[in-house]
């Protein structure tokens, strides 16, 4: 291969919080071959997804604009574009291997090559469509686990979408994704530079690991949160709501409870962190695989998620929320001797600013009007460093079938405080992250802190001003 342009590697799973690797100081952690790409690589400790649901947060990261002005608010509005494209008509061979959740699912955004994973449990939208891992279910003759089947279970209200994986181990979703990806490396011939997606589907719920997984982490003490009622009581009405519907509807097969027992509540945190063990182990067969193949030495490996979840902390089940432990994800760019000594950094990113980076890196042109900035100045230490760092970061949601009672959500965040506003509604949150890392003191209604209340709200009507203003050229090839 003449062009020496480095190979990208992009691991992304899906719904996977923050304090989920050993590295990162969470010790009840299992994750060997994540503590290495965080040992060896650049580590983003406060990084933030632009969307608080899976295909706005992945659109926004793979369009490097923000839903708003890509207009994809919720699961299943149409995407089919993004700076994948930019990197296939740049040289690089393209390939999708696990989720992406684009819509259509098999839409082509640049991938020469797809291999589609969805969600483990669709249910509204693509309900009927057969990805690679229901194909290779059904040549087994194997019927997968999935909401109709868990509903016929006894505790099956009670279990908080935590579920034994009873099908054969290498059926399981994270099993299958991760040995086809590196069945592809070890098989299929690299003839220019390789931008590969891998997308796993966990550890999204269902929570259903493999249970010899699940084992160590069910003896732990996995460091749960309090749900306080003086937390709940000063929620906004939408949020307050959203509980209700999620008791009420069974999304991806989790029930959640209002008043969840402490054994339901670390039964479920456990299989959710077992599901991240299965997944850090086949990181590691990847990374494995990339080494035989020669592809190792030049390449960038970078690790994510589009979003984490809330696991019944503040009362709330999986996303749709705020709160840090669903925007803030980890991200790990790891390529040893690349970027100097590894290192952590602590100011504030968006994740969608790996699109630029990363086409920078690749020598590729970065499209223009892009709201997402290159990150490769911080990874050189270069001059221009701390300008790659943002004062603030946002995160949008829109009413979608979850968030049912509110049409727009919006979070303004800087180092110290945090505030999420809601379109045309009295209500709100604010908070003080020095003094309430937690998030469990709403000061929305304080009078004292009135002035700060006013000053977040300006910022983000001067954000959406200028966003607006900087990407008016966006869709002028179609005016």
């Amino acid at each position: 291969m003449t062009d020496q342009r480095p190979n990208i590697i992009f691991i992304i799973t899906d719904q996977q919080r923050f304090d989920t690797i050993h590295a990162a100081g969470y010790d009840f952690m299992e994750t060997p071959h994540l503590d290495r790409l965080h040992r060896e690589g650049i580590v983003f400790n406060n990084c933030f997804i632009t969307a608080a649901s899976c295909a706005p947060a992945r659109a926004s990261l793979f369009t490097g604009h923000y839903p708003h002005t890509t207009g994809i608010l919720k699961n299943a509005d149409t995407w089919k574009h993004g700076w994948i494209e930019n990197l296939q008509e740049g040289g690089y061979q393209t390939v999708n291997i696990g989720k992406m959740h684009s819509w259509p699912y098999t839409t082509p955004l640049g991938f020469d090559q797809r291999y589609v994973v969805e969600n483990k449990d669709r249910y509204l939208e693509g309900r009927y469509f057969y990805d690679e891992w229901d194909k290779a279910l059904r040549a087994r003759g194997l019927v997968k686990q999935q909401r109709e089947l868990y509903r016929q279970l006894p505790d099956y209200r009670e279990s908080l979408g935590a579920f034994d994986w009873l099908l054969d181990e290498d059926m399981h979703p994270d099993m299958f994704v991760g040995n086809m990806a590196v069945d592809w490396i070890r098989n299929y011939p690299v003839s220019e530079p390789l931008f590969l997606e891998i997308g796993f589907p966990g550890p999204h719920p269902p929570y259903d690991p493999i249970p010899r997984y699940a084992e160590s982490y069910l003896k732990k003490d996995l460091n749960i949160a309090p749900v306080l009622e003086s937390d709940l009581a000063h929620q906004p009405d939408p949020l307050k709501a959203m509980r209700i519907h999620n008791h009420e509807v069974d999304h991806d097969s989790v029930v959640h409870l209002l008043e969840p027992t402490e054994e339901q509540r670390h039964r479920q945190r456990a299989y959710y962190l077992a599901n991240v063990t299965m997944i850090d182990e086949k990181v590691g067969e990847i990374m494995t695989a990339l080494e035989e193949k020669g592809l190792l030495d030049n390449s960038i490996v970078i690790f994510s998620s589009d979003h984490g979840d809330c696991l019944t902390d503040h009362g709330h089940s999986q996303k749709w929320t705020m709160y840090d432990v669903i925007t803030r994800v980890p991200m790990i760019i790891w390529a040893p001797g690349r970027f100097g000594e590894p290192r952590a950094i602590d100011g504030l990113v968006q994740q969608m600013d790996l699109g630029p980076t990363l086409m920078e890196i690749a020598d590729i042109p970065i499209p223009e009007p892009m709201a997402a900035r290159s990150l490769l100045p911080l990874l050189e230490s270069g001059p221009e460093a701390a300008s790659c760092l943002r004062d603030v970061v946002f995160a949008e949601q829109a009413k979608d079938g979850i968030l049912t009672t509110s049409k727009f959500m919006t979070m303004v965040r800087t180092q110290d405080w945090k505030l999420v506003h809601f379109l045309d509604e009295p209500w709100g949150q604010l908070f003080d992250l020095t003094a309430d890392p937690l998030e469990v003191n709403n000061l929305w209604d304080a009078s004292e802190h009135a002035e700060k209340k006013k000053e977040l709200l300006s910022v983000l009507r001067e954000w959406r001003i200028r966003d607006s203003y900087e990407n008016s050229d966006l869709w002028e090839e179609y005016r």
